[in-house]
């Protein structure tokens, strides 16, 4: 990576203001926070500029409440969580700018934590406004970017800081940034990816742009019917996205020209309903009735799927096989958590989705790395530029 990181700054005694991504998961009843890995993955720059005698001020969103302040989104919650995983005392202010909010940062002292409101209780934030950022960089000397879960988005907190304050990447950013990048740049071979999910045209740009540097490429999830369709074959209800029938095309024939093995699903889980009362059956896809949807792949896809996986050395995985929330149509991608959980190779989980399912599983430590960021990633891994990593200072060469 060649932008500079919270290392490459003197930190001690400065108001460092830290961009985390704590948009966290939340019971709907209790409130209660669900997966805390979010958090978990920003300890490394947290404790760091800790150690190093920083007064810490971290700034989140947490959900989508419009510019508009909703009680059930503040980030009380997520303060208490912190304030006990680090065994100190991480303060929450009741806004994220002000005056109240200043006063707040100027009886901070080295090593201390404060985490602001949510910067998207003001609509401002995601218009990218230059007062809001102005607002935010008066509360401190040094900006850090450990958010790459929103990197992808021209948020104020997240573009328009770096023009009033020293501007560098937090450890997490790096370690993305990193891992992604090495396995655009250099992976092991042999190489798979395994893309699922609804839509073929969320991971096109990604799709274009790792299809020359994969061996293997495996296609399950909703997005399969568009290739499967793309091959004249009936798949029923399922969604199809007509518009993209040429592009799946042009994949699979660019695919065969680097000599890309392209798998795609040989039998099938289909339903008379997407719904967990459904009736449900296994069949090949050349089976599939015209009043049936396909919900999940089938058990020889996934024992044709393992005998290519268990020959490589790195493996990136985004979006579920099948229609993960309903259990009874989950089978296939719980299969491939649990066969990429006990591969020899290079795993790489790329967030969204995907995270949930392993972290969900209790499979997290069982993979190499699991991306903060699902858009995030797609993007990056297409070959486009993050905002938030743009504008941060770069490295002297």
């Amino acid at each position: 990576m060649d932008k500079m990181t919270v290392r490459d700054v003197e930190v001690s005694g400065k108001r460092v203001l830290v961009r985390v991504d704590f948009n966290v998961p939340l019971d709907e009843k209790t409130g209660v926070i669900t997966d805390d890995s979010r958090i978990q993955a920003a300890l490394p720059t947290i404790r760091y500029l800790i150690e190093q005698g920083a007064k810490v001020i971290l700034i989140s969103h947490l959900g989508r409440p419009k510019g508009k302040v909703v009680d059930k989104l503040r980030l009380t919650v997520v303060a208490q969580r912190l304030s006990q995983i680090l065994g100190q005392q991480v303060g929450v202010t009741k806004d994220c700018i002000g005056a109240e909010v200043e006063k707040s940062v100027k009886s901070l002292r080295s090593g201390d934590v404060l985490l602001l409101e949510n910067l998207r209780f003001h609509s401002a934030e995601e218009m990218d406004s230059p007062l809001f950022a102005r607002a935010l960089a008066r509360l401190a000397d040094i900006y850090v970017n450990d958010a790459f879960g929103t990197s992808h988005r021209s948020h104020a907190s997240v573009v328009r800081m770096a023009e009033y304050l020293p501007a560098v990447s937090g450890l997490l950013l790096e370690r993305e940034l990193n891992t992604l990048g090495g396995i655009l740049e250099n992976p092991a071979h042999p190489f798979a990816a395994i893309l699922g999910g609804a839509k073929v045209s969320d991971k096109v740009g990604m799709l274009e742009n790792i299809v020359a540097k994969v061996d293997y490429l495996l296609i399950g999830g909703g997005m399969a019917a568009t290739f499967l369709k793309a091959k004249s074959y009936e798949v029923g209800q399922s969604l199809v996205e007509s518009e993209r029938l040429d592009t799946a095309v042009g994949l699979m024939e660019k695919a065969a020209g680097n000599g890309v093995q392209l798998l795609l699903p040989v039998d099938v889980v289909i339903a008379n309903e997407v719904s967990a009362q459904a009736k449900v059956k296994v069949v090949s896809i050349k089976n599939v009735p015209p009043d049936w949807s396909i919900v999940d792949i089938g058990p020889q896809t996934i024992k044709d799927f393992y005998g290519e996986l268990r020959r490589c050395k790195t493996v990136f995985w985004n979006g579920p096989m099948g229609i993960y929330e309903i259990p009874q149509f989950a089978q296939g991608t719980q299969a491939i958590a649990k066969l990429l959980a006990n591969l020899n190779a290079t795993t790489i989980m790329g967030g969204g989705s995907t995270a949930e399912v392993v972290i969900e599983l209790g499979l997290a430590d069982k993979m190499t790395f699991i991306s903060t960021g699902g858009n995030a990633s797609l993007k990056f891994l297409g070959g486009g530029t993050l905002p938030g990593v743009e504008v941060l200072l770069n490295k002297e060469t």
